[in-house]
């Protein structure tokens, strides 16, 4: 039995995750366990009353703006942004608290959406790329074994072939346990979205 069976399984499996969750994903080449959702939506985020169309007047506002940029950063400790969401709001003349934390949510909406997009459509290249790497090397290990099995192989050149194909799943390997990291960060965004939505809903209510 070839030295390379367990290898070109484990690549078959591999490459055929997307078509395991397909069940669950509208898109059959998504590569996560996690549900891909393109866009999230208002609703699933935001508790308070609807949104006026001034909140999506947010990019006027540079102060609004900046703070919302900030606000997205996932360096940006949770509770520190809690804290600059309410100085910004005790900054405010009270008549204007509501108008501007709705814009704020709305610029901390759109931002995160932007990123998340570029995420996603980021996960997908990379999963295409992974399939053509696990093409690339059950092709080489099939040479290899076609190599291996010819009585005139020339073992030099074996052993480079061999060499190189190691090196190759090596790196294949690794970007697999990659992508399962890469695969929650739209799940860790939507988490900061929604509490950052729930700091201003609840600064909202004080003020």
């Amino acid at each position: 039995m070839s030295r390379y069976v367990p290898l070109i399984a484990m690549l078959a499996a591999l490459s055929a995750i997307p078509t395991a969750f397909a069940a669950a994903n509208a898109d059959p080449d998504w590569p996560c366990i996690q549900r891909k959702v393109p866009e999230i939506s208002i609703g699933q985020v935001w508790n308070g009353d609807e949104l006026p169309e001034t909140a999506k007047q947010w990019d006027r506002d540079p102060r609004v703006s900046d703070l919302a940029a900030e606000l997205v950063k996932r360096s940006n400790p949770i509770e520190n942004a809690r804290k600059q969401v309410s100085d910004y709001a005790a900054t405010l003349p009270k008549e204007q608290v509501h108008e501007k934390l709705e814009q704020l949510f709305m610029g901390v909406f759109d931002k995160i959406n932007i990123e998340r997009g570029q995420i996603i459509s980021g996960i997908a290249r990379y999963a295409e790329k992974q399939r053509q790497l696990a093409a690339d090397v059950r092709k080489k290990a099939a040479e290899i074994d076609r190599m291996r099995a010819a009585a005139d192989t020339d073992q030099a050149e074996l052993a480079r072939h061999d060499q190189q194909l190691t090196w190759e799943t090596r790196i294949f390997e690794e970007r697999v346990q990659s992508l399962t990291y890469v695969c929650e960060v739209p799940t860790l965004i939507e988490q900061r979205l929604y509490s950052i939505s729930k700091i201003i809903d609840e600064t909202m209510q004080k003020n």
